[in-house]
């Protein structure tokens, strides 16, 4: 009986990379080592897991963000975010928030626009993401 040495199969040509973590391997590594990753944002649908009390904490916590910032941002844009604010804010409290539907979709097209690469932007975002998934 011969033990210890067997017969290695060999790597098939293209996979070279030495790192094997199973299933499919098609995708690069990427190595980070020395890299800022400080901006790396990760997203998830929350489509039809939205509340309405979700939105309005949302919406409270952008127009506090706002307040606090107003400084940093173009006046204009000010004027803009504000009025999306109030158009959520009338429009979350109409007896029927579904019937403004139009309203919310145009704000939820408008507003990613507006807050990018603002100090805003990331509560925007929050608020948009939130939007689009109670209005679906």
């Amino acid at each position: 009986m011969i033990v210890g040495r067997g017969r290695r199969e060999e790597e098939p040509p293209g996979h070279g990379s030495g790192v094997h973590v199973g299933g499919n391997n098609n995708a690069p590594i990427q190595n980070v080592v020395g890299r800022d990753i400080s901006h790396v944002r990760q997203h998830a649908s929350v489509q039809g897991a939205v509340d309405i009390e979700t939105v309005r904490g949302l919406l409270t916590s952008f127009r506090t963000d706002l307040d606090r910032n107003e400084g940093t941002l173009d006046h204009v844009v000010v004027v803009a975010l504000r009025a999306m604010s109030d158009t959520i804010d009338a429009s979350l409290s109409a007896p029927d928030p579904q019937a403004c539907a139009g309203a919310l979709r145009g704000v939820v097209q408008a507003l990613p626009q507006l807050v990018v690469g603002s100090v805003v932007e990331q509560g925007g975002e929050a608020l948009v993401h939130a939007l689009a998934g109670w209005l679906s």
